[in-house]
Order: structure tokens, then C-alpha cells, then sequence
């Protein structure tokens, strides 16, 4: 039995390994390269039901009045409805407000991040192919 290489091929180890070790650190300077920023505050909107905007603090109301309800009666499914179903809406409510922005960086080193990034899947990809 003959020895097979990268995906099954005959040699590409080396364009395996290189073309992975590429990607995968131009991955990494991609996503350090990102700014991650919460856009949450006071009287800030969780998102639009319809077109009337939903306040952190309107979901915060429907919570205390699930948690009184829950504590009244642990039985009470329409409590646990309304407590679960808040805390739910608060969770996409923080992850819809933040938002994404580059670094300052300079037109080279996004052209590395680029290169290194679709240059490796190209190795890769390269080397799973047989010839």
C-alpha cells in the first residue's frame, strides 16, 4: 500500500501545513483586529415590536412581574412564561445592541491579514486536490 498525503493525495503535506498555518494566523490578526463595543444604556431599545420601540426596562418590568408571580405560586406557568421569556429577550437584546468595528490599522497590514488568510486557504486547498 502506497503512502497517501494531505486528503488522500499523493505528497501536499507541505502545502497542507503551510497553507494551514496561514490561516490560521491570518484568522487570529482578523479577529483581534475587531472591536467588539456594547451600544446599551438607559432608555436604550432592545429591539422594535412593530414598530414601537421595547426598553431594557420595559422587559425588566414583565421580569419582576414574572419572578412576584413565580413566588406567589412556583406552580403558576404563565410566572415562569413571562420571567423565562424576558430574561430570553434581555440576552438578544445585549447581542443586537452591540456592534463590530475594525482598529485603526494601516492598508498593509490589512493586505497581510488578506494574504495570509485567503493565501493559506488556497494552500490548502491546493494540496487536497489531486494532481
Amino acid at each position: 500500500m502506497a503512502y497517501r498525503g494531505a486528503g488522500g493525495t499523493d505528497g501536499g503535506q507541505g502545502s497542507f501545513l503551510l497553507g494551514l498555518i496561514m490561516m490560521i494566523g491570518g484568522g487570529y490578526l482578523l479577529l483581534k483586529a475587531i472591536i467588539v463595543r456594547p451600544t446599551f444604556g438607559l432608555g436604550m431599545t432592545a429591539f422594535n415590536a412593530g414598530g414601537v420601540p421595547v426598553t431594557f426596562g420595559m422587559i425588566l418590568i414583565v421580569f419582576m412581574f414574572g419572578v412576584l408571580l413565580i413566588f406567589y405560586n412556583s406552580r403558576n406557568w404563565i410566572g415562569w412564561i413571562l420571567a423565562m421569556g424576558s430574561v430570553i429577550a434581555l440576552i438578544f437584546g445585549v447581542i443586537a445592541s452591540t456592534t463590530l468595528q475594525f482598529a485603526n490599522m494601516s492598508v498593509f497590514d490589512l493586505l497581510v491579514i488578506l494574504v495570509l488568510l485567503f493565501g493559506g486557504a488556497g494552500l490548502f486547498l491546493r494540496s487536497l486536490v489531486a494532481r
